[in-house]
């Protein structure tokens, strides 16, 4: 009485290594963020003194503006953590890396001028 069931997600992707890609330069970036609040949360901890006006709601503020103040140097590739992952990772997921696309221009290039 079962009858065949077919699957979206066993269907072919042909997209699946653009959207890899995509996905991993998305983490990267997400990884990155995630470092540079730990480095700015480390940064916090190593004060030399008490902080006169300091409270909880003050610390907890500087968490916020650290997070948000993180997630805008990961989007603008300050440290180029997100681009070295993506240049470790990418012939993992199928995609070529950037480096290698470099390397490849100017190849081509020649060939195009004989």
């Amino acid at each position: 009485m079962i009858g065949n069931v077919t699957s979206i997600s066993g269907a072919p992707n042909t997209d699946s290594k653009s959207s890899d890609l995509e996905k991993l330069k998305a983490v990267a970036k997400q990884f990155e963020a995630v470092f540079l609040r730990q480095i700015l949360s480390s940064a916090r901890q190593s004060k030399l003194g008490d902080d006169i006006m300091g409270s909880d709601a003050t610390d907890q503020f500087r968490d916020m503006q650290d997070a948000r103040l993180a997630d805008n140097m990961a989007d603008k590739g300050v440290f180029g953590v997100a681009d070295l992952l993506v240049k470790q990772f990418a012939a993992r997921v199928g995609g070529s890396t950037p480096a290698a696309d470099a390397t490849a221009k100017p190849a081509e290039a020649q060939a195009e001028t004989k």
